[in-house]
């Protein structure tokens, strides 16, 4: 689901809610979560799960093409670990 395709969902749910409060919403959630997460904060989501950043520290690495070693510069990067709920749904409905 993208998530203009999650606009469109939550409009055609909530008939009260217009499609650019819905919009507003949205983006504004996810603009708080990633600034928090861009001050290595960690964002938690009930029943959903959570998202943080973890540290990736420099290595050698090889360029497939050439195998020439290659120096990777350390990074940040999200990590996102699903809640119990959601991995319980999901087991659920894939099985089914």
């Amino acid at each position: 689901m993208t998530k203009s395709e999650l606009i469109e969902r939550l409009v055609d749910q909530y008939d009260d809610l217009t499609q650019r409060d819905v919009e507003l919403a949205v983006r504004l959630l996810l603009d708080r979560m990633i600034d928090h997460m861009a001050e290595g904060g960690r964002v938690e989501i009930r029943g959903f799960g959570s998202f943080s950043v973890h540290h990736r520290p420099a290595r050698h690495g090889r360029n497939p093409k050439t195998g020439e070693s290659v120096e990777i510069p350390p990074k940040y990067v999200s990590h996102f670990k699903p809640g119990k709920e959601l991995r319980e749904r999901v087991n659920l409905a894939v099985a089914d």
